[in-house]
């Protein structure tokens, strides 16, 4: 059995409708929607509507975690966005659409999916196809294999669409309960999963996440989210946690065989 694994899509829907030859199966650790990009500050929603001198001026703040100046800035852009006449939420729900539309024309049959804290879970079932299943707090079996899929982010300063509290977290995680193979978007709370060494600040990892590893040892903890982890894999009482990759800078899964 090969499964190929991806997460941080990002708008990478080139590469993502290759992401698949060779795999039985495809899963996708969500983040699809592209808003800001930190390595090119041309591309994504945000420059899209307001500039790549906007978009960078965004990066420096909230690199420098200035996250209060931040969001002053997106208020000045928006509030000139909506002077003008047209609303936030309508403007990006249509950009968001038009990269959903594409993603998920990309993926192969079968995907197996779950939300990043950058998605925007309502929209999905009017995307996601036949041979595209959605998953988030449940279960599936692959090739003989159960995989637990927890989809999101946790509450941070960043204030991104998918983003939930610590204890709605851990009641999802609950719910997958023993699998072979745990599927998340976050990390557990590790701090060299954590840190992100170009963004130079910790992302919110799961303490729940980390427990559960701890209890229920799964073979395999699968997560992306941390583009440039301080490291891509650690063991944890005999599971191998393993940070899947930022899939919208390689374009290549993580391969997943047994």
């Amino acid at each position: 059995m090969r499964v190929h694994v991806v997460s941080d899509v990002h708008g990478n829907s080139r590469d993502l409708a290759a992401a698949g030859e060779g795999a039985d199966a495809l899963i996708c650790l969500g983040d699809l929607v592209l808003f800001l990009d930190y390595a090119d500050h041309s591309r994504g929603i945000f420059p899209d509507l307001f500039g790549a001198a906007n978009a960078g001026a965004l990066v420096e703040l909230r690199t420098a975690r200035r996250f209060e100046e931040a969001r002053a800035l997106g208020r000045r852009l928006w509030g000139e966005l909506d002077a003008a006449g047209a609303s936030r939420e309508s403007v990006i729900e249509g950009a968001v659409r038009r990269q959903y539309a594409e993603l998920f024309a990309a993926f192969p049959t079968p995907t197996y999916a779950t939300y990043g804290n950058v998605d925007i879970p309502r929209l999905w079932p009017e995307y996601a196809r036949s041979g595209t299943t959605v998953l988030d707090g449940q279960r599936v079996e692959i090739g003989g294999r159960v995989f637990g899929f927890v989809g999101g982010g946790l509450t941070s300063p960043m204030r991104t669409p998918y983003e939930i509290s610590d204890e709605e977290y851990a009641a999802k995680i609950e719910a997958v309960g023993e699998v072979d193979v745990l599927c998340t978007h976050i990390p557990p709370d590790v701090p060299e999963l954590c840190y992100d060494t170009v963004a130079r600040r910790f992302e919110r990892g799961s303490a729940a996440l980390l427990q559960a590893i701890r209890t229920t040892r799964p073979r395999y903890s699968l997560f992306g989210h941390v583009h440039q982890p301080l490291a891509r894999r650690v063991r944890i009482e005999g599971t191998e946690c393993v940070n899947v990759g930022h899939f919208n800078a390689t374009g290549t899964p993580y391969v997943l065989q047994w």
